[in-house]
């Protein structure tokens, strides 16, 4: 079975092009292959409730990303995967 791939990938900036948060940018912080989402740094944050832990001994509400589909993403600028070409000498 292939991996499947898609237009964007971790790193990249990209903006919102549809859905409740149309028109925000921002970086990928982690692409979810199985379900063809996408994070995206600063956009659509959910509200979690955290437990009891040595962290929070109260336990706490959470503010975090959440998931956008990639089919409702555009691609502004890439990633620069800091690798270069190797050529025969």
């Amino acid at each position: 079975m292939s991996k499947p791939k898609f237009h964007v990938r971790r790193g990249d900036t990209v903006q919102v092009i549809s859905g409740n948060h149309r028109g925000a940018t921002g970086k990928i912080l982690e692409v979810r292959a199985a379900k063809s989402q996408v994070v995206i740094e600063g956009v659509r944050m959910v509200k979690k409730h955290q437990r009891k832990s040595q962290q929070h001994p109260n336990g706490a509400i959470i503010e975090r990303e959440g998931p956008v589909h990639i089919s409702n993403v555009k691609l502004l600028e890439k990633a620069d995967t800091g690798t270069k070409s190797k050529k025969a000498a």
